[in-house]
C-alpha cells in the first residue's frame, strides 16, 4: 500500500523498526580478541583513545538476545477488504496523442462494484491479553483483518480504532498470555545510536534487520503531528506497523515510510516515536476516538535566506506562511510573517516542532507562544481548538514591469480573481526572470506580502524593492498553498 507518491516520494512500509554504536579499536588485533555484549554494559576504550582526544566506542547491541527475547510478540497482519471501481476514463488520456487512434474501437468493460483489496504489514503485542499496535495504513479499508503469530497461530482481530492524523491503529484479538514487548522511551535517543527493526517484509515473516538514528524530529510532508524518527534500517513493503527496537531492546518507534524513487528501501526509513503511540492508544481504549489540539497555521522551515529577511539572528524558529480564518492562532494574533521561537517555554528549532509541540497538548489548553513580529520580540497566548476531522472567466489587465533588479511583471487581482481566491488583495505574477526565477517564483503566482509587509499595487512592491534590503521575503500563494520565497537580489 502506497500512503504517498511522487517522483522521489514518501511511501508507506505495508505489505511492506535499535541502540548505540559498533565496538572498535586503534589496534586490529583487539578485533579479533574482543566479543559482543549487550550494549548496556560498560563501554571499551580503544588503546590511546583518550589521548588522542578520540570518543571511547562502545559495544554492539545483541541483536541476537533481542530477537530471541521479544520477536514472537511481533506478528504479520494481512487484511482483505474491498474499494470502489473506478469507472470514469482518466482524463490523461485525453490529452495523449495516441488516445485519437482508439477512439470508436472497442473498449474493455469496466469493473462493476467493488474491487478486493488484499494487504500485509506489521504489528506488535503490548498487552498479555491481546492488545497490538500496528499503523492506520495498514488497516485502512479492511473488512477483515487477521492477525498472525511468531508461533503461526492466527486469530481475527477487531479494529478497536484508527487515527490517520499520526498514523497510528489499535487492535484486539482474544487471546491470553501472549508475549509482549517492552516500551522504551525517544527522548533518550539520539543520531548515531543502534536501531533494530522486525517485521514481514514482502511477507518474509519474523524478518530482522539493523542500523542507526540517522535524525530525530524529522517533519514529513502531510504528517503535522508527528515528529518521525529517522533512521536508515531497511524498511520494504510488509514493515509497516513494525517495532523499531532501541539497544536494550525496548520499542521507541513504529515503522511507517519510507523515502524512495522506486517503491523500495533506498537509505531513508521513518518511524513514529513510541510515546505518540502510546498517547493515542490510551485515547482510544478511554473513549474509543482520538481529539487533536490545533491552532491553526501553516509553518515553513526558515533558511539562511528568509532569516536575513525578517532580521532574526539564526535561522530558527517557525515561520508562519498562513492563519486559518476563525481558528486559534487568528484569536491569539498570529500572522503571516511571524516567526514563533518557543510554545510555552519550549524552544522551536524547527517548523516541525511546532507542530509536535502542538500534538502533545490537548484542545482547549492555553498556550503561550514567543514570536519575532518584524525584529520585535512579542508573547501571544492562544486557546487551542479541536482538528475537525466551476471557473469564470477573467478580464485581464495588462501586467506592469517592477523594478528590475526583482524581475518579475505583475498586476493587481482582478475582481474575479478575488472571489474566486478570496484574497482581498495581492499582485499576480504575469512574467519572471532573474533573481524572483532563480528563486522559484512562478508565472500565476499571487504576491501577498513584501518581508513582512503586505502589498495591494505595483506602486507598493516598487517601494519595498526600490529599499536598501538585499533579502527580501515574499509571501506567495500559489493554488491552496501559502510560503515564504526568500529572494537575494542582484
Amino acid at each position: 500500500m502506497t500512503r504517498k507518491s511522487s517522483v522521489a516520494a514518501l511511501a508507506a512500509a505495508s505489505l511492506l523498526g535499535v541502540g548505540t554504536a559498533y565496538g572498535w579499536s586503534l589496534n586490529p588485533a583487539d578485533w579479533f580478541a574482543k566479543t559482543s555484549t549487550v550494549a548496556s554494559g560498560a563501554p571499551q576504550p580503544a588503546p590511546g583513545a583518550a589521548s588522542q582526544g578520540l570518543v571511547a566506542p562502545t559495544t554492539a547491541p545483541d541483536y541476537r538476545t533481542i530477537f530471541q527475547r521479544f520477536g514472537p510478540a511481533v506478528v504479520g497482519i494481512t487484511v482483505e477488504g474491498s474499494v470502489p471501481a473506478v469507472r470514469q476514463r482518466a482524463p490523461e488520456f485525453e490529452d495523449d496523442p495516441y488516445f485519437r487512434f482508439y477512439r470508436g474501437l472497442p473498449v474493455p468493460p469496466m469493473p462493476r462494484g467493488d474491487l478486493p483489496l488484499h494487504g500485509q504489514g506489521s504489528g506488535f503485542i503490548v498487552s498479555e491479553d491481546g492488545l497490538v499496535l500496528t499503523n492506520a495504513h495498514v488497516v485502512r479499508d479492511a473488512s477483515s483483518v487477521t492477525v498472525k503469530l511468531a508461533d503461526r497461530r492466527e486469530f481475527e482481530a477487531s479494529v478497536l480504532g484508527v487515527d490517520p492524523a499520526t498514523d497510528v491503529a489499535v487492535l484486539r484479538i482474544k487471546a491470553d498470555g501472549l508475549p509482549t514487548v517492552q516500551l522504551g522511551n525517544p527522548s533518550e535517543l539520539a543520531v548515531g545510536d543502534y536501531v533494530l527493526a522486525i517485521g514481514s517484509p514482502f511477507g518474509f515473516e519474523q524478518s530482522a534487520t539493523s542500523g542507526i538514528v540517522s535524525a530525530k524530529g524529522r517533519s514529513l510532508p502531510g504528517d503535522t503531528y508527528v515528529p518521525f524518527i529517522q533512521t536508515d534500517v531497511a524498511v520494504n513493503p510488509g514493515n509497516s506497523g513494525g517495532p523499531l527496537f532501541d539497544a536494550r531492546g525496548r520499542v521507541v518507534g513504529i515503522n511507517s515510510q519510507i523515502y524512495s524513487r522506486t517503491g523500495g528501501y533506498q537509505g531513508l526509513s521513518f518511524a513514529i516515536p513510541i510515546d505518540v503511540a502510546v498517547r493515542i492508544k490510551d485515547q482510544i481504549l478511554a473513549t474509543g476516538s482520538v481529539r487533536h489540539a490545533r491552532l491553526g497555521v501553516t509553518v515553513q522551515e526558515l533558511n539562511q535566506g528568509l532569516a536575513e529577511s525578517f532580521k532574526l539572528d539564526s535561522p530558527r524558529g517557525a515561520l508562519v506562511s498562513s492563519v486559518a480564518p476563525g481558528s486559534a492562532a487568528e484569536k491569539a494574533g498570529l500572522r503571516p510573517g511571524d516567526v514563533v521561537l518557543a510554545l510555552d517555554g519550549q524552544r522551536v528549532e524547527r517548523s516541525g516542532d511546532l507542530a509536535a509541540m502542538v500534538g502533545k497538548s490537548k484542545p482547549g489548553d492555553r498556550v503561550n507562544l514567543d514570536v519575532v513580529r518584524q525584529g520585535k520580540r512579542e508573547q501571544l497566548t492562544a486557546v487551542l481548538a479541536e482538528l475537525a476531522s466551476g471557473a469564470e472567466t477573467v478580464v485581464q489587465q495588462a501586467p506592469e514591469r517592477s523594478e528590475r533588479r526583482l524581475g518579475i511583471a505583475v498586476r493587481p487581482l482582478a475582481p474575479q480573481e478575488r472571489q474566486a481566491t478570496r484574497l482581498n488583495a495581492g499582485l499576480v505574477v504575469e512574467d519572471v526572470s532573474g533573481p524572483a526565477q532563480r528563486a522559484g517564483i512562478e508565472p500565476g503566482d499571487v504576491i501577498l506580502s513584501v518581508n513582512g509587509k503586505p502589498v495591494a499595487s505595483v506602486e507598493q512592491l516598487r517601494a519595498l524593492v526600490n529599499g536598501d534590503a538585499r533579502q527580501l521575503a515574499l509571501l506567495v500563494q500559489r493554488g491552496e498553498l501559502r510560503i515564504f520565497v526568500p529572494v537575494r537580489l542582484g
